[in-house]
């Protein structure tokens, strides 16, 4: 299974505990998959459907806890892509439907729809933990920390994303909505700011294994970094010590190294001998020893020796 459906797994086994929490997580869900329905003398009916058993039994237990109404529950099988399964828990017209959509924020006092959070569903810092909780199982997915890292949740409505971001921006969250065809889309994307909403929403297994998968890639590409680099400087050595080998040589064959000042025709010689080697390493050579910069010098020294002797005609 992917990463996000292992993520909502852990989630939906999660049941709160408080009724205040129960309640912010089950508007949260019902907001995001619930359909109100309008049957006859203006009488109103809910339907959530799912891809998740374990979400449909936390549905069915936080009405049955909170309302003490009665759900039938109906399972299909999709007939395109990946043929999962869809459960479907049902409300139908009773006297509590009401009360229910009014108590999670889906329509007002009047039976007006509303698209915005129910600000007394979030007062507490536990019901707005359960609350993305909520959001999250009804809507969100997050991409495999393997490759780029992005958490999403697609919304029906513009107020309602705007409203997410905003809940989500109350815990340091840089969440943005953008429109995506039909629908809204709240993002994240960085790993420290995903891995933070994990941890607010509870799922503590996925931060784990999105943390080490984390690690992992940072150490990586440090590795690779670190080699690139150590490569291009192995490179620039090689070059740079085939030039001087070719430098000495000119002047070996032009006016011979002995001609040479003594400090000049030792390094040469020494850069004969060994043309691998560090300026750092052939410095230690000497007697008396000298840094890396006074190899250099006299090797640069040698390189303009080299340079008069090509100008001549």
């Amino acid at each position: 299974m992917s990463f996000s459906v292992n993520t909502k797994n852990e989630l939906a086994r999660i049941l709160a505990k408080k009724p205040c929490c129960q309640m912010a997580e089950l508007a949260a869900i019902t907001k995001m998959d619930g359909h109100i329905q309008l049957s006859g003398q203006h009488k109103m009916a809910l339907h959530l459907t799912t891809e998740s058993a374990a979400v449909a039994r936390k549905v069915i237990t936080y009405l049955k806890t909170l309302f003490g109404v009665h759900t039938d529950t109906l399972m299909t099988r999709k007939t395109r892509l990946k043929k999962n399964n869809i459960y479907m828990v049902r409300m139908e017209p009773q006297p509590e439907v009401a009360q229910v959509l009014q108590a999670v924020g889906l329509v007002d006092e009047n039976g007006r729809l509303l698209d915005e959070i129910k600000s007394g569903l979030i007062k507490k810092d536990c019901c707005r933990r359960a609350y993305l909780r909520g959001v999250f199982l009804g809507g969100g997915s997050v991409s495999n920390p393997e490759g780029d890292y992005h958490l999403e949740i697609i919304v029906h409505d513009e107020n309602f994303g705007s409203d997410l971001c905003n809940l989500m921006k109350r815990y340091d969250l840089p969440a943005r909505v953008n429109r995506r065809k039909s629908w809204d889309v709240v993002y994240l994307k960085g790993g420290e700011e995903i891995i933070k909403l994990l941890n607010l929403m509870g799922a503590h297994s996925a931060l784990l294994n999105f943390e080490n998968v984390r690690i992992y890639k940072d150490v990586r590409n440090q590795v690779n970094r670190l080699v690139n680099c150590e490569t291009a400087n192995l490179n620039k050595t090689v070059i740079a010590s085939v030039k001087q080998v070719e430098d000495i040589r000119l002047i070996e064959e032009a006016i011979g190294l002995f001609k040479l000042p003594d400090n000049l025709r030792i390094i040469a010689e020494l850069r004969l001998k060994y043309p691998d080697m560090s300026l750092k390493e052939m410095g230690e050579m000497l007697r008396p020893k000298i840094g890396k910069s006074g190899v250099n010098h006299r090797l640069r020294r040698l390189q303009r020796i080299a340079e008069k002797i090509r100008e001549k005609p």
